[in-house]
């Protein structure tokens, strides 16, 4: 097994070693703790009563009652948190993230400094969203701001009782071994990750710590525990399978076969009859290239797991995770914000056959690019460019993103975070939209001096900072679909139906290129074009295409009062 990672090392990341200690924290301090804190300040040190261990003060009134109130809460939250940590448990509070998150923090930004840390739970909050109620906005700006009706949905991951006590046997496997090699950018290395988790528990195995491929790209060279919380991972997935950071000594081989032909839109039927016999035989898998090749449509439990992988188990380590609630608190702080997802990178405009508005000096350099390198050229070879971008499979840039934030109601004076790689064309990219939104910000200038340095050619890293920022945004907007768009709109549903808005590239074009269609009317049609599609709860039944972690509902997310809630807020 040595040998075959040193031959694979040009292609991929260091694995299957001792993951290292990352500094970060597993156990963050109870909401409740920090709920009691708001009743009861500690003792003044300077105080000579406080410093008298025998000294004795009788309560008031007041006090008691305020007493009572915080010992209820902390027992009650001795409850909350066992039974949220029993690996068979399936009960827990019925409160959404975001109305959780309301309850311990207010509007007030003195009381943002506790945001996400209040929490304690085993998925990432958002910051709360606004909706825009001020007098001085306009009826199209208090729309735009307005967050979707959840329709009562709330996280409800209730495995059935066969699926827990396979997982019970599963997640004790001591014998079998899976090895995953995972590539791409962050949002589909997640995706990934996710399908690892799922085919572990199809196959009956423990599966090691995925290992990640060197970005081509990038040539980022980061691993799992650069990037994820690995004992968080292991501790979220423990009662669903056995992971482990290495594999054992008895399971080390000099060769061994790398699986990476697998067909797409395989279902686990089809897993188990190519794989399990020699997984038992041989002891160890090694699977690569899995990107997108699991069926959509997978049984209940495993469409719920897939969503405990996404949502719960997956954690940034503390350090990306604290600077990247750093910056959405900057973000926050100043009102309501845009984040966009501005796919304006180089390697996009390669792969989406696309030109990029700049002009034909740099629709030179992507062509020449393209054309030693069309293997990264994907899908409809056969389409002109006109025909790409009328067909929406080409990136909105900045000038269509500014057009689109207008019509839709978006105020001129907006924050505006731009998640996403250094654009092609650097600020000539940007200008159109620069020059409708001038509050324009990027990680690179929100951040203090130094914060990003150990992030430095760390894409995946980079990445994590703007999934964070992005998450707690107001209004998510992707100029492109993507893994990044499907992983926010379904993270976004999942913690409380937040804004989402997926451009109607197909219907929408058409109009702006219409000269005779006024800036008014171009607004009406897309506010119309756009209502549906902003975020509410959109059921993936009937819709054999639709990803559960796009598409929660109604796998994962059940109207409240109807099941039980998931057991991890």
């Amino acid at each position: 097994m040595r040998n075959f990672l040193l031959g694979e090392r040009a292609s991929m990341a260091k694995s299957m070693r001792t993951i290292k200690n990352p500094f970060f924290t597993s156990h963050p301090p109870s909401p409740f703790f920090h709920f009691s804190l708001l009743f009861f300040s500690p003792p003044k040190k300077s105080s000579p009563r406080y410093l008298n261990h025998h000294h004795q003060t009788r309560c008031t009134p007041p006090q008691i009652f305020l007493l009572l109130i915080s010992l209820s809460l902390v027992f009650s939250g001795i409850s909350f948190l066992t039974s949220s940590l029993d690996p068979g448990s399936t009960c827990v509070s019925s409160m959404s993230p975001s109305s959780s998150l309301n309850f311990f923090i207010s509007d007030d930004p003195r009381h943002l400094l506790t945001s996400l840390a209040v929490s304690g739970a085993s998925t990432l909050f958002p910051l709360p969203a606004r909706s825009g109620h001020s007098g001085n906005m306009t009826e199209a700006e208090r729309e735009f701001w307005k967050q979707p009706d959840g329709e009562g949905y709330k996280p409800c991951l209730d495995f059935s009782l066969a699926y827990r006590k396979k997982s019970a046997r599963v997640s004790k496997e001591k014998k079998r071994f899976l090895v995953v090699v995972v590539s791409g950018g962050l949002n589909q290395q997640r995706n990934q990750i996710v399908d690892a988790v799922v085919i572990a528990t199809i196959l009956e195995a423990a599966l090691v710590v995925p290992v990640l491929q060197v970005n081509r790209v990038w040539g980022d060279e980061s691993e799992f525990s650069d990037i994820f919380d690995v004992e968080h991972f292991k501790k979220t997935l423990r009662s669903d399978v056995r992971i482990v950071s290495s594999l054992p000594s008895t399971h080390l081989m000099s060769r061994q076969t790398i699986e990476n032909q697998i067909p797409w839109d395989v279902s686990p039927v089809w897993i188990r009859a190519k794989f399990f016999k020699q997984l038992n035989e041989e002891g160890l898998l090694v699977l690569k290239g899995l990107d997108s090749r699991l069926t959509k449509n997978l049984p209940p439990d495993l469409q719920k797991l897939r969503c405990k992988v996404a949502f719960h188990a997956l954690r940034f380590i503390a350090p990306i995770e604290n600077l990247g609630n750093k910056l959405a608190r900057r973000m926050w702080i100043e009102g309501p914000y845009i984040a966009l997802h501005l796919r304006l990178e180089q390697d996009v405009w390669v792969r989406t056959g696309c030109l990029t508005g700049l002009g034909s000096e740099f629709d030179r350099i992507i062509a020449e690019t393209r054309m030693a390198q069309p293997r990264y050229l994907t899908g409809r070879l056969n389409l002109t460019y006109t025909e790409r971008r009328l067909a929406g499979l080409c990136p909105l840039n900045a000038y269509e993103i500014a057009r689109l934030l207008k019509a839709l109601g978006a105020p001129s004076n907006a924050s505006v975070y731009i998640a996403g790689g250094e654009a092609f064309g650097g600020s000539r990219a940007i200008e159109p939209l620069a020059r409708e939104f001038p509050n324009l910000v990027t990680k690179e200038t929100l951040a203090h001096k130094g914060e990003l340095l150990p992030y430095a050619n760390r894409s995946s890293a980079l990445a994590a900072l703007d999934y964070i920022v992005s998450l707690s945004s107001d209004v998510f907007l992707p100029s492109h679909g993507g893994n990044m768009a499907k992983a926010m709109q379904g993270n976004r549903a999942y913690v409380g139906h937040r804004k989402f808005i997926m451009p109607n590239k197909r219907a929408m074009l058409p109009l702006m290129e219409n000269s005779s269609v006024s800036e008014s009317e171009l607004s009406s049609v897309t506010r119309k074009l756009h209502r549906k599609s902003q975020g509410h709860p959109e059921s993936r039944r009937g819709r054999r295409d639709r990803d559960v972690v796009a598409y929660p509902v109604p796998e994962c997310m059940c109207r409240h009062g109807k099941h039980k809630s998931l057991g991890f807020f």
